[in-house]
């Protein structure tokens, strides 16, 4: 079973639903800020990218809560303050939002309808379900693309890892460890495929010149030294304690695949540095590692994750 199927956020708005916990990717979009505003400036200075005088913009994975139309909003705002700066009539905007089909929208669309009644320019909305590892949209569509702490998230758990029945959390600590370099590298092939795939698709959506802001969650170091490594290495300590008490089933933990991967700035750069499908880099950020205790953007010595930050155009 793939991701798109079974991996969501917890919907709701109770006590641990993803709308109450996502202080840390609040503060990560907001970190996203300058670089949208600078890819709204890119787009609304060239005369080419708005001919038509209307402007598409897109979220992929969006998620839901207070979060949903956060980066959305800037760059709405983006757009309005640039053309109030020149004076002159901003160009009407198309905002879309995706997520996967399981994604709780209930609260997303009210969102949306209260940003359609006060957002200037002239804005219409729309809700676009599917993976963003498959087309979402129509050849040339897109004049910008978003996307926050979404790219960690695989297609689907490692092909090879299922195929021959690689555990990646074994109970046994020292066969965890000795296993390391197959599992990291089965969710680097993973991660790269689908990497490799998301930036193809959106060459083929945007528009020439058009502009994409993407962050993920990823790792400084190079090494796999540890199982922090790709990124939920935490949780085979848990869940091998969890199996060995009996609170879950050992054959269960033996086929369960968290389909996430935190890459190193080294294993980004092949692909996006490529004119991958008419995809020129611009700018990449290594962002802050994160506290996770308190969501907040400081440094801390034990902590390997960290954001990485993209300013993509088209050709």
């Amino acid at each position: 079973m793939d991701s798109k199927q079974r991996v969501h956020m917890n919907q709701g708005q109770g006590e641990t639903s993803y709308a109450r916990n996502s202080s840390i990717q609040s503060a990560q979009q907001n970190r996203m800020k300058p670089l949208i505003e600078a890819a709204i400036v890119g787009l609304c200075s060239n005369p080419n990218t708005l001919l038509s005088g209307k402007m598409a913009i897109a979220d992929l994975g969006c998620s839901s809560g207070p979060n949903a139309l956060a980066l959305v909003s800037i760059v709405v705002e983006a757009t309005h303050n640039h053309f109030l700066q020149f004076q002159q009539p901003p160009p009407e905007v198309c905002v879309l939002l995706n997520d996967l089909p399981d994604n709780d929208f209930n609260v997303v669309v009210k969102s949306l309808v209260a940003l359609q009644q006060t957002s200037e320019p002239v804005c219409v909305t729309g809700i676009v379900p599917g993976s963003f590892y498959e087309r979402l949209f129509p050849s040339g569509s897109l004049h910008l693309v978003c996307s926050s702490n979404s790219l960690q998230w695989l297609s689907k758990a490692p092909e090879d890892l299922v195929a021959n029945h690689i555990s990646a959390y074994d109970i046994d600590e020292h066969v965890r460890r000795e296993r390391l370099p197959v599992v990291a590298a089965a969710y680097r092939r993973q991660f790269r495929k689908d990497f490799t795939r998301f930036l193809e698709l959106r060459a083929k959506e945007l528009v020439p010149e058009g502009q994409m802001v993407v962050s993920l969650v990823g790792r400084r170091s190079d090494e796999l030294a540890t199982e922090i490594s790709y990124v939920w290495g935490a949780a085979a300590q848990f869940l091998g304690v969890m199996a060995s008490e009996g609170v879950i089933d050992k054959a269960k933990l033996d086929s369960f695949y968290i389909p996430a991967y935190g890459p190193s700035a080294k294993e980004l750069r092949p692909e996006s540095d490529h004119r991958r499908g008419g995809l020129l880099l611009n700018h990449r950020d290594m962002g802050p590692r994160l506290c996770k205790r308190h969501g907040q953007g400081t440094p801390h010595p034990k902590q390997d994750s960290e954001y990485s930050e993209s300013y993509i155009r088209a050709k």
